[in-house]
């Protein structure tokens, strides 16, 4: 089930938000999000084999998963925004992890990072 975040109550009836229609919604008001910042290390920066192998792990959770760099945000679970965003060796990245598998995705993706990149 998809969640989405509006403001702090809990919305039931269908809303309609920039020609999309949103049919049930779930507040995360008690949820916690998991956030971690890491500066990418790999000379090459990520780049395409490393990038395929995140979307496929972050593919894996439930949870969302997101990469933040100057202000750019991706869905790790997309290759085209991941290599878009053109981290380079010294960038430094924002993951934010949230959904009902967070906990796992988080350590999942740190771990990952600290190892490839």
């Amino acid at each position: 089930m998809l969640k989405y975040r509006f403001a702090s109550r809990n919305i039931d009836r269908p809303v309609k938000m920039n020609r999309m229609k949103i049919t049930k919604c779930n507040i995360y008001g008690g949820m916690k999000m998991k956030e971690f910042k890491y500066v990418v290390t790999d000379n090459e920066g990520i780049h395409a084999r490393p990038a395929g192998e995140l979307v496929k792990l972050a593919k894996s959770f439930e949870a969302s998963v997101m990469i933040e760099k100057e202000g750019k945000k991706a869905d790790c679970k997309k290759i085209f925004g991941l290599m878009g965003l053109g981290a380079k060796k010294g960038h430094e990245v924002t993951f934010t992890i949230e959904g009902a598998d967070e906990e796992a995705a988080y350590e999942a993706v740190s771990k990952f990072m600290q190892e490839n990149l």
